[in-house]
């Protein structure tokens, strides 16, 4: 029997999925194609792009594309195919970028999204594509997660044993209902996810890589972080906060390690304001 979790169960989440199609997009020489969900107004001059995490999906921003796209943004929600260095997915998004037109871009990341934006925003540097970043729960070097040793057999791993590497990393124990309600949606998003997709993701999370910070930190930037445990320590979130002493620090009192849908409504007031402000300046 299939697994159906409340939160993609409801009606929001059915009107969602009816309402907004998944576009599957092949660019470059990639055999596998990006999936996508575009909402709001197509010419909002610079639009948000959401990157999921390592268990996520396209739809896991579904919340956020529903609430800032009735309020004049363009919101996207991106999903790639599997890459195997940092470069190469950075070199695919460029592509994809191009792709759809888009010169520069908001990304809001989470977790492994956050750190791909960051290091998408120092690839692009010299050509600038990132207009800013707002990174949630996110680190800024692999080394955290001390996988190193594992990166090279990920590629053979099985797939359920992948999967149990990343569930053990979800499981912090609050029990807070909608803390439970996101991690079950999540569950549901990484069990349908296959093994090179479980595979490419973990390693781009284990292989060696960091932020250089003095060429991301010049970039508007809002920190959206939790109060309660979520899988990331204390000390690596700290280092975030030292990367970006300029940035907008948006906390929340408790969300866990999914506060874009724990607490959506939160995260969307934040990312209102974020990109209220270059509403100002256009």
């Amino acid at each position: 029997m299939v697994f159906v979790s409340d939160l993609s169960g409801s009606d929001e989440y059915k009107s969602f999925r009816s309402s907004v199609p998944l576009k599957c997009i092949l660019v470059g020489d990639q055999a596998s194609a990006w999936q996508i969900y575009d909402t709001g107004p197509r010419d909002s001059p610079i639009p948000l792009v959401c990157l999921p995490p390592i268990s996520g999906s396209a739809d896991v921003f579904f919340l956020q594309c529903l609430a800032l796209s009735s309020q004049g943004y363009r919101v996207l929600s991106v999903e790639g195919p599997p890459f195997w260095t940092c470069d190469d997915w950075c070199s695919g998004f460029k592509d994809l970028l191009d792709h759809l037109g888009l010169e520069k871009v908001h990304l809001l990341g989470a977790a492994l999204g956050g750190f791909l934006a960051q290091k998408f925003a120092e690839f692009t540097r010299n050509c600038p594509r990132v207009a800013s970043l707002v990174l949630c729960n996110t680190f800024t070097d692999t080394a955290a997660f001390r996988f190193e040793e594992q990166a090279s057999f990920l590629k053979i791993t099985p797939a359920i044993v992948l999967k149990r590497m990343i569930m053990d990393g979800l499981e912090v124990g609050n029990r807070d209902p909608s803390l439970v309600t996101a991690t079950d949606f999540m569950l549901e998003r990484l069990e349908g996810l296959g093994q090179a997709d479980l595979a490419s993701r973990l390693t781009l999370n284990c292989q060696p890589s960091h932020v250089e910070p003095q060429n991301v930190n010049d970039l508007p930037v809002t920190i959206i972080d939790v109060f309660d445990k979520c899988a990331l320590s204390q000390s690596v979130r700290e280092e975030t906060y030292k990367f970006y002493p300029e940035a907008k620090l948006a906390h929340l009192k408790s969300g866990g390690n999914f506060p874009y849908i724990s607490r959506s409504d939160e995260v969307n007031l934040h990312l209102h304001i974020h990109l209220r402000n270059f509403d100002k300046a256009l």
